[in-house]
């Protein structure tokens, strides 16, 4: 089943505990961004709202005991999009999500042919499609598909990525 607009929304948001998004492209095309893309772009700043819709979804996720959090396998050097994305990173992570980083740049990539997914509860996973220029095409919930792929998908991720703020620093 496709989810799109205030489906998915209602979808994502009804999470009990754990929502988890696997990401492996070096570009993503969001509309939503393409504003803020173009300022950060032009000025390096990138001025994020306290009241950010994505912030605020974040927040009330953790304020309700539940977790969010990402991997992004990437290879270097960074895309512009990339950059732009970890200029964003520091924003999310403060509102509460964890974002980590699986830099295979040197090493055997664990999830070589995984494509875009979340996984929320370690049940319901919904695939990310795109077009080859990063653009979503669609998003995909797998009803009655068996989940433990992803699961496994999810526990690799975590085991071999490290936190965001670490990449960074190092």
């Amino acid at each position: 089943m496709l989810l799109a607009g205030d489906d998915w929304r209602k979808f994502f948001d009804s999470y009990r505990r754990d929502a988890f998004r696997l990401e492996t492209l070096p570009v993503y095309g969001v509309p939503e961004e393409d504003e803020e893309f173009r300022v950060w772009r032009e000025t390096g700043r990138l001025d994020i709202p306290e009241d950010d819709p994505w912030l605020v979804r974040v927040r009330r996720f953790r304020e309700t005991g539940r977790s969010i959090g990402r991997v992004h396998v990437l290879i270097r050097p960074l895309t512009e999009y990339l950059r732009f994305e970890f200029a964003f990173y520091p924003h999310s992570s403060q509102a509460g999500e964890e974002i980590r980083i699986l830099d295979v740049t040197d090493r055997p990539n664990p999830l070589a042919g995984a494509q875009d997914f979340w996984l929320f509860d370690d049940t319901h996973v919904v695939l990310m499609h795109y077009a080859d220029d990063g653009t979503q095409t669609s998003r995909e919930l797998l009803d009655d598909a068996d989940p433990t792929p992803y699961i496994e998908q999810k526990r690799l991720a975590l085991a071999h990525s490290v936190p965001f703020p670490e990449y960074r620093a190092g």
